[in-house]
């Protein structure tokens, strides 16, 4: 079953999943949970700044933070002195710094990349409210190990330089913290990390003194391409393995989407040779619900919202060739080419779509057409009337003609309809699968030639 992981604000109903994610979450500090009426009152006092993480709509996990004004403070503080001893009356909406004073995830969920959401969600709230930064003490909860014969200092010095890991700092640099100072008896009852802790930091580059007015929203998208080689594959457990390697290289680059090209999977129906055109690419569409799947469980775990090429699908006994986007929360949707070229009819028998319409993501609207429908200008022209930014084409070409009918038919609808198009193709070649041998494509990002890309466009 596939997981809808979503980013909410925390509300009191939330305390009883909350408790049971706090009480692992931290097994060697027995007794260190928040109580609920504790919980109430930060939500109460700053509801934004409390932020939850749900799987299936269970909460597994929060950011809390608070707004205080740090000059009053410094960098000489402990957990106490920056929470008003849990009273939070040293919250301050006029404040300059953003305080996280809480983020954990219930060990159950972790590997899913669930805390970085949210301290990508705390990292939004600070631009929004044009604070200075974000700043939190830290543990160094692996200290313990390493105490007898290395000081603070060189401890974190090793965990920057990677030679020791440590569950709470080293997710900390890799997320753009720095450093500030060591704390003595930050939270005294923290042994592991014999009560010393991190002053940590990250700076809002978009912070304006005395600023008028919020206008932070996101603005900067990356796109990754996967120009797919076509070749052979031991089965679909392989196929599915490299999937999942350009997932994973795309999503440490900090990509909001991934792309991959028309009918990706065609070197699978090797194992349909035997029959004719029209039943080896039925054969294939047997596949596409197991790869849905993995995409959608890959949109979840790599954090990207992922446009799954095309594959082929059967319903109702009839053929389709339909793309998916797989976004990063859980959810997905799908499209269904319209225009069907004369070989998909001929050799597969192939049917087309009849619905155009754009999709909601935390990037803003797309648009998805598949390979042949770029070269009709009304597909594109109805996704721009209803709000399209970007448009996705997968596609699957042979020729360096056939490419240049997609690539310039591309460039036209970008200029068009004043939005961004990204195309993905594959390469290479499969001798031995039948009516599916040579691939040519260049993969690209097109503007209207009115922004900040080559002077090409």
């Amino acid at each position: 079953m596939s997981e809808t992981v979503a980013i909410r604000q925390l509300t009191a109903e939330d305390y009883f999943d909350l408790k049971e994610s706090m009480k692992l979450a931290y097994p060697d500090m027995q007794g260190s949970y928040w109580r609920e009426e504790t919980l109430k009152r930060l939500i109460k006092l700053f509801p934004e700044g409390q932020i939850a993480v749900t799987v299936n709509e269970k909460v597994v996990g929060c950011a809390l933070s608070i707004i205080v004004d740090y000059g009053k403070f410094g960098d000489e503080h402990t957990y106490e002195q920056i929470t008003g001893y849990y009273t939070f009356n040293t919250h301050d909406p006029k404040g300059d710094v953003l305080y996280g004073i809480e983020v954990f995830v219930h060990p159950d969920y972790r590997g899913k990349r669930l805390a970085r959401r949210l301290y990508d969600t705390r990292k939004s709230l600070c631009e929004q409210l044009n604070l200075r930064g974000i700043v939190s003490g830290g543990r160094i909860p692996n200290y313990e190990k390493y105490a007898e014969r290395l000081t603070p200092r060189e401890y974190i010095e090793k965990v920057r330089d990677k030679e020791i890991y440590d569950p709470t700092l080293t997710f900390q640099f890799s997320n753009d913290f720095t450093v500030k100072k060591i704390l003595r008896n930050y939270l005294p009852s923290d042994e592991a990390s014999k009560g010393f802790a991190t002053l940590l930091q990250w700076y809002n580059i978009y912070y304006e003194k005395d600023a008028d007015t919020i206008r932070y929203n996101k603005s900067t998208v990356r796109i990754g391409l996967v120009q797919w080689q076509m070749r052979a594959y031991e089965g679909a457990d392989e196929l599915i393995q490299q999937v999942e390697y350009f997932v994973d290289a795309v999503s440490d680059y900090g990509s909001d989407f991934v792309v991959f090209p028309e009918l990706f999977n065609a070197p699978l129906m090797i194992e349909f040779n035997q029959l004719d055109q029209a039943a080896a690419i039925r054969g294939l569409a047997k596949y596409t619900e197991r790869l849905k799947n993995e995409f959608i469980r890959f949109a979840v775990s790599y954090n990207v919202n992922i446009i799954t090429g095309s594959m082929p699908v059967v319903v109702d006994e009839q053929l389709y060739n339909i793309s998916y986007l797989c976004r990063r929360d859980g959810t997905y949707e799908s499209y269904t080419k319209v225009h069907i070229t004369p070989n998909e009819v001929n050799a597969w028998g192939m049917k087309g779509g009849n619905e155009v319409r754009v999709f909601d993501t935390d990037c803003g609207k797309i648009g998805i057409v598949i390979c042949y429908d770029v070269e009709f200008p009304e597909l594109p022209r109805l996704l721009a009337q209803q709000g399209m930014q970007i448009l996705f084409v997968p596609f699957l070409t042979d020729t360096q003609n056939g490419y240049n009918r997609v690539r310039f038919c591309a460039q036209a609808r970008a200029i068009e309809n004043e939005c961004y198009v990204a195309i993905a193709g594959s390469v290479g070649n499969l001798p031995r699968v039948n009516n599916m041998d040579v691939q040519y494509a260049q993969s690209a990002i097109f503007t209207p030639s009115d922004f900040a890309f080559p002077v090409t466009g």
